[in-house]
């Protein structure tokens, strides 16, 4: 087998990437900064929305009633504080009245109407103390945030004898991209430098260290100024830039740490630094470029959700894996050639060694196999059917709450209890009669006539489950009703009911929306098209981790037990953000139910950020078998040079993850941390315990592969040995070269 490292195998990508690299470092630079100019503001053109199916009939419902009844659809709130007086006090009530004229009178304002106005009980709290001023902003998320922005500031405050509190979806919606903005500016601000710290006691040199931080900052950048363009188009969820910057910072630095390691171990082998380059990007950057791929295609199988929070993650992940990886292979490449061996320079853990070594060769990152991982290899793969069931159940157990999950739909509670909005909506859920917000509208279309509304509402009230129905409000060629169901808002019951209104015959065509039948919409067109998504992933999983393994076994290991390593974070969604377990101490209120896109979005991310681990593993497990065709000595020797890799960079993306964590928002926190966990759970446990184990029971048919299968795998695959013929592939009768023994003796005594 000719050597990986011999200079004739230096290909056209190694010379297009070394031949002139400070062109190419200025050029990202020009580039880098144009994506500044080009990204700017790009937070202020996306939405906070973006839960509901688009063609659900449940949106179609609410954008008629918009259009044909403003009214009906209120999305401002004036919350009217009275003080000691009552608000049918007549100050209270004229300032009011004044207050709701002026509000008629404002552009983009539409269907104003108060307690004053209406009399109607449901717009006046209990205590009598509190009145609302209901009203809608018209146009899309963006426009109505604008308006909200325009005339906040001149109704909020003391007006005469009362005090105005600003509410409704708008106001909630504002709020929380305002919130979010800051949030990810402090975790930015947090993890930069954290990160940078830990770059260093990983590498030991500080100069080492900045390559991947440069990375991901050019991804993050050039993300932005790719959602930016998106937002031209379509709509973009302001949430997605929390995955540009976790993904931004924690792949990059993935890639580039083992791009950087590799081209460290390469100089340390005493190959010059063209030729070192070469071999990094043969071995090192093929695995990257897979990586990439499997990252991307599992944020790409939200796509073909209908809703575009979801979406937006799938623009934003796959920009950012993209971005990453092409930095990675192309920007790295030609600072390591412009650096050489001064990568290893201002090595900070020489302060701390008592006695000097070579610096390029000094630990684990640096080339010489870890010890502890190699023993610890060696110790599972001895006790494997041990290792295999204990960690497996415990796994399962982690992930029974999960079974007990109850889905919702986001409304205020996400928001810190100190924020204006959500104020407005703990008085009226807790103040006011009627359950303000929790109702249920069936739009009726068509001629009918009064005696047809009647007979409808008659069957509306007979269904079981339905407390009070309020209308007719008639128009020209529609009516609309307003049903309040019994319980909970967002109950079980109120899911039955939406069915049961869709059910009733009427002479007339209607449709029905509300909270509870967007939630009932929501999950309907999920769970329609969740196999789509997750056949997507696992069907071009099996593909790529083929393509790299050639082994029909390894694919189908690498789906199952990615699968297991997201057991722990989905029991922990349930047991800590439904159940309310450690709310006090995170800070978040529970709402007793989990957001139903949240689930897909964190299963995709996980599932994506899993494979990114196991492909490194598997690279280097295959890489070794290819020359030696030691099964055992192979699984050892991928751990030992790689597991030290892996756990450093599953720690610090948990570090990029928990900043993201800290926000105020309650689901960017169930995202920042569970994501962080799951992370941690599969370096620390998939690939440390259950990987091995699972290799060593199933020996050397874990490269089995059937003949037309290996002969595509030979013409098509990809390998980090640069695609020659595996050595179990050359005859079981075959040895290993004497080479192996000497390798398999250094792995078995841990050197």
């Amino acid at each position: 087998m000719s050597d990986v490292n011999s200079p004739e195998r230096a290909g056209g990508w190694t010379r297009f990437v070394t031949a002139r690299p400070r062109l190419a470092l200025f050029a990202a630079l020009v580039v880098t900064a144009l994506a500044v100019f080009a990204g700017s503001g790009v937070a202020d053109r996306m939405g906070s929305g973006g839960w509901e199916a688009p063609d659900a009939e449940s949106t179609y419902t609410t954008r008629v009633l918009e259009r044909e009844f403003p009214a009906s659809q209120p999305n401002l709130l004036l919350l009217v504080d009275s003080g000691p007086a009552s608000v049918d006090d007549p100050a209270v009530a004229a300032e009011a009245q004044r207050l709701a004229r002026r509000l008629s009178a404002e552009p983009g304002v539409a269907g104003v109407g108060s307690y004053w106005s209406t009399k109607s009980p449901a717009l006046r709290s209990t205590d009598g103390h509190e009145a609302v001023v209901a009203a809608r902003i018209e146009g899309d998320e963006k426009r109505a945030g604008e308006i909200l922005d325009r005339i906040a500031p001149a109704f909020r405050g003391t007006h005469g004898p009362v005090d105005v509190s600003i509410g409704g979806r708008v106001a909630v919606q504002y709020e929380m991209q305002s919130i979010i903005e800051e949030d990810l500016l402090r975790a930015e601000l947090i993890a930069l430098p954290v990160t940078l710290v830990l770059l260093i006691m990983v590498f030991g040199s500080a100069v080492a260290a900045l390559l991947p931080l440069a990375v991901g900052v050019v991804a993050i950048l050039g993300t932005n100024a790719v959602l930016r363009g998106i937002t031209e188009f379509t709509d973009v969820s302001v949430f997605a830039l929390n995955l540009t910057t976790a993904l931004g910072l924690g792949l990059a630095i993935d890639y580039a740490l083992f791009i950087v390691r590799r081209f460290r171990e390469e100089l340390s082998a005493g190959t010059d630094t063209r030729t070192a380059i070469g071999a990094t990007l043969r071995t090192a950057g093929r695995t990257v470029l897979f990586s990439a791929l499997t990252v991307a295609v599992s944020l790409a199988a939200m796509l073909v959700f209908p809703q575009y929070f979801l979406r937006s993650f799938a623009y934003a992940g796959i920009a950012v894996v993209l971005l990453a990886a092409a930095a990675a292979l192309v920007l790295l490449p030609a600072a390591l050639m412009l650096l050489g061996p001064r990568v290893n320079a201002l090595d900070i853990r020489r302060l701390f060694r008592r006695r000097q070594g070579d610096v390029v060769g000094a630990g684990p990152v640096d080339g010489s196999p870890g010890k502890g991982w190699a023993r610890l290899s060696l110790l599972v793969m001895r006790r494997a059917p041990v290792f295999a069931v204990i960690t497996t159940v415990g796994l399962v157990l982690l992930g029974l709450p999960f079974l007990g999950v109850r889905f919702g739909t986001a409304d205020d509670r996400q928001l810190p209890p100190t924020a204006e909005s959500r104020v407005v909506q703990e008085h009226l859920r807790e103040g006011f009669p009627g359950s303000p917000g929790g109702g249920i509208e069936v739009l009726a279309e068509g001629p009918a006539g009064a005696a047809d509304h009647a007979r409808f509402r008659e069957r509306i009230a007979a269904l079981p489950g339905v407390e009070r129905v309020d209308g007719p409000v008639s128009g020209e060629d529609a009516a609309y009703f307003d049903v309040l169901p019994e319980g909970e808002p967002l109950g079980q019951g109120a899911q039955d009911l939406v069915h049961d209104l869709r059910a009733v015959p009427a002479p007339f065509d209607t449709s029905v929306t509300g909270t509870a039948a967007v939630l009932v919409d929501s999950k309907e067109a999920i769970a329609d098209r969740l196999p789509w998504a997750v056949g997507i992933i696992v069907v071009v999983t099996l593909l790529l981790v083929f393509l790299l393994t050639g082994s029909v076994l390894i694919p189908l290991q690498a789906v199952v037990l990615n699968a297991l390593s997201l057991t722990a974070m989905f029991g922990a969604v349930v047991w800590v953000f439904q159940d309310g377990n450690l709310s006090g101490l995170l800070s978040f209120t529970s709402t007793g139910d989990i957001e139903t896109t949240l689930p897909v979005l964190m299963f995709c991310v996980a599932f994506g950020l899993s494979m990114d681990y196991g492909v490194f593993l598997l690279s280097r497990i295959k890489e070794e078998y290819d020359r030696t065709g030691d099964h055992d000595h192979a699984v050892a020797f991928g751990l030992s040079r790689t597991g030290g890799l892996i756990t450093a960079a599953a720690v610090i993306l948990a570090v990029v993850m928990v900043a993201i964590g800290a926000s105020r928002v309650t689901n960017t926190k169930m995202l920042g941390l569970g994501i962080a966990l799951a992370v941690l759970m599969d370096a620390m446990v998939v690939r440390s315990l259950l990987v091995p184990a699972a290799m060593k029971l199933m020996g050397r048919a874990t490269w089995w592969a059937p003949r037309p299968l290996r002969v595509l795998h030979q013409r098509f695959g990809l390998s980090e040995s640069g695609g020659a013929l595996p050595a179990g592939d050359r005859g079981a009768e075959e040895e290993a070269p004497g080479a192996d023994g000497v390798r398999r003796d250094k792995i078995t005594a841990g050197a």
